[in-house]
């Protein structure tokens, strides 16, 4: 509202990572933008996480002719056409009722990764057989070590070309802003919560006229159906806490293919990894969303480059808003780039075309900062390039 009139915005109107959001935050009913929005405890990791690009800076080179920008990457044997891609996140289809497929498709249109969550709300198998681009897994460690051959199996026989083992949510994440609205799946709703439900009656219109959302990837496993067990509960009770190394060379042999661990911080544990015979790790505190006062990994992510970045790709995610953060990211060695929130907010506010034009703004970013950064290549790119305040 502007000197007291109401403004309307669409997605021609959202540039950036703040449009989207802003865009999203008006079409969401309140509890479920807070859970894209929100983090654990005070949100000082979360903070973090973007902040951490801001120390550095880029130190462009001029007059080097620039004419083609490849900006494609290979990572864990996965043929990328730009460094970006799409994290894995659940429950998408509460966001937007196109959910996973909306982001499989504008994902495979601009030839990068993405991911399906145990979580999510799209079957791994239907979605593998629509989209023949790159595809994780985003796969969640059960007490049941049956269950998790079963679903290892199951991704197997869909064509998964990565195995994405998530290791750094052995317990959920105090995320306050959640416990005020009351926002659990399914919902148990505050009076706060209910309000902004009524508010906002599209959101509503939209979740009742369409299919009612599963998660396929459980449904022969686990009842989630009409409340037999919240989303919360299948942390608590059928996530297994005392998870150990031995438990992921395991799985690393029986997936016998590419795997990668997300949720690495320390170069102890990226050294582990190594040893065990992953092909990838995933630098990630999850957004935020777990262990607040955690290291950035942008912050972490030289160190662990420095010692293991001959010998496993080395990926993060976690605070990416910009193309420049991207190219930050690469210059210290990062062999790609995810991000969670880029296009979850887009997702949120327009569906696959939003998750297109974010894609299409990273794209154009990123080509814009590599011509003015004097390099065709991401191969070019280097420490060099970069120096810290």
């Amino acid at each position: 509202m502007y000197g007291g009139v109401i403004t309307t915005m669409r997605l021609k109107d959202c540039h950036s990572f703040k449009d989207f959001r802003e865009l999203a935050r008006r079409r969401l009913p309140d509890p479920i933008f807070n859970y894209i929005d929100g983090a654990a405890d005070d949100e000082l990791t979360y903070q973090r996480n973007t902040q951490s690009f801001e120390s550095c800076d880029l130190v462009p080179n001029i007059l080097r002719g620039v004419e083609n920008i490849d900006m494609s990457v290979t990572v864990m044997e996965q043929e990328l056409a730009m460094p970006i891609y799409c994290s894995p996140t659940a429950l998408q289809r509460i966001f937007h009722h196109e959910g996973e497929n909306a982001v499989a498709a504008a994902a495979n249109k601009y030839g990068t990764l993405f991911g399906i969550s145990s979580l999510g709300t799209a079957s791994l198998t239907e979605i593998r057989a629509k989209y023949n681009g790159p595809q994780c897994y985003q796969f969640y460690f059960h007490k049941d070590r049956g269950l998790n051959k079963v679903m290892l199996e199951n991704a197997k026989q869909a064509g998964v070309d990565v195995m994405m083992l998530t290791v750094d949510t052995i317990t959920g994440g105090n995320r306050e802003r959640d416990l005020k609205t009351g926002f659990a799946i399914p919902f148990n709703l505050t009076f706060r919560g209910l309000y902004q439900f009524a508010i906002k009656p599209l959101w509503a219109l939209n979740y009742l006229i369409h299919p009612k959302y599963s998660m396929p990837q459980l449904d022969d496993f686990v009842d989630m159906s009409d409340g037999a067990i919240s989303v919360g509960r299948y942390f608590t009770d059928m996530l297994d806490p005392t998870m150990r190394w031995d438990d992921v060379a395991e799985m690393v042999k029986i997936w016998d293919g590419q795997f990668c661990l997300k949720g690495v911080m320390s170069v102890e544990d990226a050294r582990k990894a190594v040893d065990i015979g992953c092909t990838g790790i995933i630098l990630s505190n999850h957004g935020g969303r777990q262990l607040d006062g955690g290291r950035a990994p942008f912050d972490q992510l030289a160190e662990v480059v420095d010692a293991v970045g001959d010998q496993i790709d080395v990926i993060m995610d976690s605070g990416v808003q910009r193309g420049s953060h991207v190219l930050k990211a690469l210059s210290l060695g990062a062999k790609a780039v995810g991000g969670g929130r880029f296009y979850l907010y887009a997702l949120a506010a327009a569906g696959q075309a939003g998750v297109e034009k974010a894609l299409e703004l990273m794209r154009l970013e990123i080509e814009r900062d590599m011509r003015l950064m004097g390099v065709s290549s991401v191969a070019d790119l280097s420490r060099k390039n970069l120096r810290f305040r």
